[in-house]
Order: C-alpha cells, then sequence, then structure tokens
C-alpha cells in the first residue's frame, strides 16, 4: 500500500474551546465566527439574532442535533453552547438509564465513568464534525478553584473549565484551542496615600497556559488578546477563491498551444457553447453528486482531474467512479475544500 508524504500547516476545521467568567460575553464571541449555528443548552441566546437548533431537552437529542449537522452540513461552524450544561444533560440520561436518583447511587465513582463515557461519544461525533469541514466552538463557564502544589509553599486561585474532573480533561485534549476570557484589572497606587484602587475591567483572552487558568492554542498566538473575535479571525477565513484566467480569443486557424480541451490535446476550434474560461462544455456523468458537478461544470474540470487530486492524497483507489465517491469525502473534501482542490488542478495543468 503506498502513503503520501505531505509538508507545510493543512488548512482543516478547528476545534475550540472557550471558556471565561459569567457575562463576559461568550455567546456574543462565539456568534461571530463564520456562518455559525447554536445547539443552545441552556438558553444564552434567547435575545441575539443567530441560527439556532431546537434547546436539545435530553442527551439523546443533542447527539441527535449534532449528527442532523453532519449529515445536512447547514452551518460553517456549530458551536455547544455550554459544555457544562450539556455535562448536566449526560449526567441525567445515565440516571433515567439506570433508575436511579443521584449519579453517587452507582457507587465507586462508576457513574462518573458512565458520564465520562457519554461524553466522550460527543467529542468523537465533534470531530466528525470538523474532519468534514465545519468548525465546533464548545462553550463553557469558569470557576475558581483553590489550588495547591505540593512543591510550593502555599496556594493560590486557579481558573479552570466548570466540569467534572472526569470530562474537563477530554475536552482540553480534544480542543485545538482553549481561549480564557476574562477582565484585565489594573491596580493603581496613590503616591500621595498609597491606598490602591482597581481600574478598567477592559475585556481580555488568554490563549496560553499559565498557573491561574488553562489556556492552549497551535499557531502561535500572543499570550493575551483584546476579547474580539477579529483577534482570531485569521484563523477562520474561508479558503481564497482562486483567481480564474481570462478567456483566450482561439481561432481554428491559430490554435493555442496547451489549451485545454477534454480529450487533452490543443484547441482544434471555437464555437458559441464554450464556457466562461473559453473551454468546451464538459460531459459529466449524471451520477455524480449535484454540488460537486455544478462547481465541476463551471471551471470546466474533468472526472479525471478531479480523480487525479483524490487518488495522489491517497483518498481513493483509481479504480472507483467520481460518482461513487462517498458523500462524506463528496461534501467534506471536494464541495467544502473546492478553492483548494480546483488550485491543485489547475496547477497541474500548469506542467
Amino acid at each position: 500500500m503506498a502513503f503520501n508524504i505531505t509538508s507545510g500547516p493543512t488548512a482543516t476545521a478547528q476545534k475550540v474551546v472557550l471558556y471565561g467568567v459569567e457575562g463576559i460575553g461568550k455567546s456574543t464571541f462565539a456568534a461571530q465566527f463564520p456562518n455559525p449555528v447554536f445547539i443552545d443548552t441552556e438558553g444564552s441566546t434567547s435575545n441575539m439574532n443567530v441560527q439556532r437548533l431546537d434547546n436539545p431537552n435530553s442527551w439523546q437529542m443533542l447527539l441527535d442535533e449534532v449528527n442532523y449537522v453532519k449529515q445536512s452540513r447547514i452551518c460553517s461552524t456549530l458551536i455547544i453552547d455550554t459544555a457544562d450544561w450539556a455535562e448536566t444533560l449526560a449526567n441525567q440520561h445515565i440516571i433515567a438509564r439506570n433508575g436511579i436518583t443521584s449519579i453517587e447511587d452507582l457507587g465507586y465513582g462508576k457513574g462518573y465513568t458512565m458520564v465520562k463515557e457519554e461524553f466522550g461519544k460527543l467529542l468523537n461525533l465533534l470531530s466528525e464534525l470538523t474532519d468534514a469541514g465545519i468548525n465546533v466552538v464548545v462553550t463553557a463557564h469558569a470557576e475558581l478553584k483553590k489550588k495547591e502544589e505540593p512543591d510550593q509553599m502555599g496556594a493560590y486561585d486557579r481558573y479552570q473549565l466548570k466540569l467534572s474532573r472526569q470530562c474537563a480533561p477530554l475536552l482540553k485534549e480534544w480542543s485545538d484551542m482553549v481561549l480564557f476570557a476574562n477582565y484585565e484589572t489594573t491596580i493603581v497606587t496613590d503616591s500621595k496615600t498609597k491606598s490602591k484602587k482597581a481600574t478598567g475591567g477592559q475585556r481580555v483572552m488568554f490563549t496560553t497556559h499559565h498557573p491561574a487558568w488553562d489556556a492552549k492554542n497551535r499557531h502561535n498566538l500572543p499570550e493575551k488578546l483584546p476579547f474580539d473575535f477579529s483577534s482570531i479571525a485569521q484563523l477562520f477565513q474561508p479558503a481564497a477563491p482562486v483567481a480564474q484566467p481570462e478567456p483566450t480569443p482561439v481561432t481554428p486557424q491559430e490554435p493555442v498551444a496547451g489549451a485545454w480541451t477534454p480529450g487533452g490535446g490543443e484547441v482544434a476550434d471555437t464555437s458559441d457553447n464554450q464556457n466562461q474560461f473559453g473551454r468546451d462544455p464538459i460531459a459529466l456523468d449524471p451520477g455524480i453528486d449535484p454540488q460537486l458537478a455544478q462547481l465541476m461544470t463551471a471551471n470546466g474540470v474533468t472526472e479525471d482531474e478531479v480523480k487525479t487530486v483524490v487518488v495522489e492524497k491517497g483518498f481513493m483507489p483509481p479504480e472507483v467512479a467520481v460518482k461513487d465517491y462517498p458523500a462524506d469525502l463528496v461534501q467534506g473534501g471536494l464541495v467544502a475544500q473546492w478553492a483548494n482542490i480546483y488550485a491543485q488542478i489547475t496547477a497541474k495543468r500548469a506542467y
């Protein structure tokens, strides 16, 4: 079996965890991600002009809604608002399934282990979304806890995700980016009276680990940024449209060397049926996904050209026809990433 080696960064959908102190505007911040849809588990978006699915009233409904987004691809970003309320739904699910009144009734931490397993199922589903090119943002509340280090003197306060000690590590490990939002307060000392006064209160977000909070990122971001989506918007921009070549006037008497034709040779003639790129119309198999077929036709791309890219990436063997490609490859790998696919095709034409 042949394997491909690639180098350099690759543009992929992001798994983002956003948590912060109460009332700082997590939902408003999340609403600025590209084409977002909320699964609002606690009603925090009720006064916001955003797209949202029905408020899930059960754990199974939450999983079903994530599956619906995966199948329908109705958005570019799915927002779970919030993780701690989602964990509560998982907790209630375990209680109802086992006919008990409290998660503690199962004894020896068994109930919490079951909740962790259910929460892991949710994260696996969300990973399937990012694999399909859909960003996922999970918001959460923050809680302040006393942290004691055995090798240090004393203790200190630390902000952390308001989740159980079983689920919090899962969420942090799953994410590509953990952002912590808080108010930055400056202490000013009066030079005469020596009294101290807190001023400011600017909203900021922290992107790297600190003894006083959890945070991380894989994009070499500054440690502290203004709590504004514009600070990270460049990480979530859709792929830039590929510049299309200008139509080249071609006559039967003066063929252009290397010009594209379905047969792969030089242009032999020109007719009124040529598309916007000066190429003959493409005849595609009617079984090809309509969205993909539309992109291929508009850009004058043949099935062989699509197959070449797919085969080189090792996604499908060469004997499989484009019309038989699985839906997740077509929608998540070809349609959603068409600008990148077309750039590779045009680069090959140059050679």
